[in-house]
């Protein structure tokens, strides 16, 4: 799917919470894992003054989508990055 923010799945997530995920993936095209932490970290801060909180049910949508038909390469960077954001939210 070229465009994930709208598979039918994700319909109950607002759609300004979805551009700002679209927006941050983008900004971590092509970058490794070590390099995505900034990206993260200056999006989190970003969803935060905006008021853009996603509850875990909504996180774990956008996880399930962004993994569909992925190669395993790419799921375990995925599931690298959850695990790189779990640390920082402690």
């Amino acid at each position: 799917m070229d465009d994930w923010t709208k598979d039918p799945n994700l319909s109950g997530i607002p759609r300004e919470k979805l551009q700002m995920l679209q927006s941050m993936a983008a900004m971590g095209n092509g970058k490794g894992v070590n390099e995505l932490l900034p990206v993260l970290m200056a999006a989190a801060n970003t969803s935060r003054d905006r008021g853009l909180q996603f509850n875990d049910a909504e996180m774990n949508l956008v996880i399930q989508v962004l993994k569909q038909n992925k190669p395993p390469q790419e799921i375990a960077k995925i599931d690298q990055l959850i695990q790189m954001m779990k640390m920082i939210r402690k």
